[in-house]
């Protein structure tokens, strides 16, 4: 049965859209099989809103903890690691310290055996109120305390105090150097692009990438013993292929490129990246198939899953791209994994009604949608409230 919606575009202008219906693939991970991946990959994922509480959604988030866990224990399932707690989850943009804490125990009590990365930053200090670098390694030490308590393991995200205090790139490496003594076990560093978070603007001392790449492996160098890995979201491959090739061979490259992630996942003759994204909360079921394809050495097949996604995550990270994630949640909402289309802080609404019915469109060409009938009805029922009736 064919399914028709009538959509808005960019124009303002109003059109009937007919859904291919292409059939999502399914897909799960059988943890009794014998274990063999050829990367090691994440879904940085969104935490689902409490639609029912009384708090204002603009002075302390409400999480609806029940659908949250039920996201992660999909993901499990799919064999997909999970990054607790970041960017996806809206830390530090709508999810505060003591709500993230909280949510990296829960996930750690549901998922013990998981494969899971928490963050842990220093968000709780106001970047105003950070007034020496002693004030930041001081947050970081609270923070990593308390999450290493839970026996989670550890992704050190970008300090926005530390970007506004540090004057040089060796601020930046007197601080790392400290934290990282710290750590009980290798950690994912973070290394976010200001077009996902303004106040990062010059991370690692310099605005010049390469300048920035420099202190950053100055860093990793000096403390490759407690590095895992690093994440890096700057939605420039060839910088990301530089950076790779120049890391100690213990330490891996997580890809943060929601732009061009299938090229840098495949790699070439001189190495590939493992992942930590957050496309891939929305894309994880055509993620993890593409993934076993290329652990059975099928890199055709693997593009052939992965590559048609990409015009998707394009368009949800296309600039401001710091609001990529109402599009998560939006196809989160629209595939059943939570039964409204409501986010922590009100993020539903960064986005445009005409941005999100292309992503509509988008996540149906490329099979996205798990049940084209339910997403169709679902976005009805919001293109009425926006006065929009078919």
């Amino acid at each position: 049965m064919t399914h028709s919606i009538t959509l808005p575009d960019n124009s303002g202008s109003l059109s009937a859209y007919s859904l291919c219906g292409k059939a999502l693939p399914s897909v799960e991970f059988d943890k009794h099989a014998p274990s063999k991946s050829s990367r090691i990959v994440f879904a940085a994922c969104h935490v689902v809103a409490d639609p029912l509480s009384a708090t204002d959604p603009l002075v302390s988030p409400a999480v609806d903890w029940s659908a949250t866990l039920a996201f992660r224990r999909y993901l499990d399932k799919l064999g997909i690691g999970i990054a607790e707690a970041m960017d996806t989850a809206q830390r530090g943009m709508g999810l505060d310290w003591p709500v993230a804490l909280e949510l990296i125990k829960r996930t750690r009590e549901e998922l013990p055996n998981a494969l899971v990365f928490s963050g842990c930053g220093t968000d709780h200090l106001a970047p105003a109120n950070a007034h020496t670098l002693s004030d930041v390694e001081r947050a970081y030490f609270e923070q990593l305390e308390a999450v290493q308590s839970t026996g989670a393991r550890v992704i050190l995200m970008a300090s926005r105090a530390l970007a506004r205090l540090a004057k040089s790139a060796d601020d930046y490496q007197s601080v790392y150097n400290n934290v990282l003594k710290s750590c009980n076990e290798p950690v994912i560093l973070h290394w976010l692009g200001d077009m996902f978070d303004p106040a990062l603007s010059g991370y690692w001392g310099s605005t010049n990438i390469a300048t920035a790449m420099d202190t950053c492996l100055s860093v990793i160098d000096s403390n490759s013993d407690k590095i895992d890995g690093i994440k890096v979201s700057l939605l420039d491959k060839d910088q990301e292929i530089k950076m790779r090739r120049r890391l100690p061979k213990t330490v891996r490259m997580y890809t943060g490129d929601d732009f061009n992630y299938p090229e840098l996942i495949a790699g070439d003759e001189q190495g590939y990246s493992d992942a930590l994204l957050g496309i891939f909360d929305p894309i994880a079921p055509l993620a993890a198939l593409a993934l076993r394809k290329l652990d059975q050495n099928d890199v055709a097949g693997f593009h052939s899953v992965l590559d048609p996604t990409v015009p998707l995550a394009r368009h949800m990270f296309k600039a401001p791209t710091q609001f990529y994630k109402t599009g998560v949640v939006f196809l989160a909402w629209l595939n059943g994994h939570q039964d409204h289309f409501v986010m922590v802080g009100g993020a539903q609404s960064q986005r445009s009604l005409p941005h999100l019915a292309e992503l509509f469109r988008l996540a149906d060409g490329c099979g996205l949608l798990a049940d084209p009938e339910q997403a169709a009805n679902r976005f009805q029922s919001l293109l009425t409230l926006y006065g929009i009736k078919q």
